[in-house]
């Protein structure tokens, strides 16, 4: 079923979702059960479940939330570009500060592949 939302409405949605806290319950709404997604060159992680508890994993491992920000968002066709400013503790990983770069494919009003660039 297509989509009655535009590409900039629903990357809005998603996003805004994001920032409030909510980046499961976006996650859950705005993912395709076949979704990719993939960090710089790693291997793409397929499909919402082994996403989703990649998600779950991520979330759970961050101690200290000190900023989410946006700064850009881009649409394309079929295709939204987000650039987001992070800066957190991870249990695992330590003090993490970055910016990165979201490429979201979509189709059907979904996200079908996402990848991730860090800067």
């Amino acid at each position: 079923m297509e989509s009655t939302r535009s590409l900039a409405e629903l990357e809005r949605e998603l996003n805004d979702q994001i920032l409030a806290g909510g980046a499961m319950e976006a996650f859950d709404a705005f993912y395709a059960d076949e979704c990719m997604m993939q960090e710089g060159s790693e291997e793409p992680t397929v499909g919402k479940a082994a996403n989703g508890e990649r998600e779950v994993a991520f979330f759970a491992g961050v101690t200290e939330l000190r900023a989410l920000a946006l700064r850009d968002v881009s649409i394309g066709d079929g295709v939204t570009m987000s650039t987001w400013h992070f800066d957190y503790t991870h249990a695992e990983w330590g003090p993490q500060s970055y910016d990165q770069v979201a490429v979201r494919h979509w189709s059907d009003g979904k996200i079908v592949r996402e990848r991730f660039f860090k800067a």
